[in-house]
């Protein structure tokens, strides 16, 4: 059964078809009834696991099971201890209250691939980076997260889910995960 590890890029749909014709996981992934574990939004870059282990990527995808979901995220301006305390106590966004979060100001820029759209530049408007890391994932929880305290993101990428990290894959490429990697995301909380 394999689990793999894929760098979804930006503009990628986390499907297999679409009928609008838009850049899609077929076509980077060509391995029979293996699906996403999870997804990630349009905009979104980074970590994404396929499996055909239907009971493993429902323990991969179930918040039920806390497993922990790292994210650099960009963000407009720079945010003070006070908006980074209120991710990092649960905020509430669309009538729903998040999960405490982990959210720490990065003292530099994370070295990324470049993305194929650049960020929007504004001379006036810094920006600076978070890591996020999260117990759940609703829709677009990281973005209406840090909108919600005041620093819409610019860019997002997910580096980890439990123990499997992004690494050096590069958007676009993937890589078999072994069975001991297989084997700790069942033990994972």
């Amino acid at each position: 059964m394999p689990t793999i590890a894929f760098f979804k890029p930006y503009d990628v749909l986390t499907k297999f078809t679409d009928s609008e014709g838009r850049p899609t996981l077929a076509d980077y992934i060509d391995l029979p009834n293996v699906y996403p574990a999870g997804r990630l939004d349009r905009d979104s870059e980074g970590l994404l696991l396929l499996t055909d282990d239907t009971r493993l990527a429902a323990r991969i995808a179930d918040p039920k099971h806390e497993l922990a979901k790292v994210y650099l995220v960009q963000v407009e301006r720079i945010p003070d201890e006070s908006a980074l305390a209120k991710l990092r106590q649960g905020i509430t966004i669309q009538g729903y209250r998040t999960r405490p979060a982990k959210a720490d100001l990065l003292t530099e820029e994370p070295d990324l691939p470049p993305r194929p759209v650049p960020i929007r530049f504004r001379k006036n408007v810094p920006t600076a980076w978070l890591s996020i890391t999260l117990r759940e994932g609703k829709n677009r929880q990281v973005r209406r997260m840090t909108a919600a305290v005041g620093h819409p993101a610019l860019r997002l990428l997910r580096i980890a889910v439990g123990p499997i990290h992004l690494a050096d894959l590069q958007p676009g490429h993937r890589r078999e995960l072994t069975p001991r990697e297989v084997q700790s995301l069942w033990q994972s909380t």
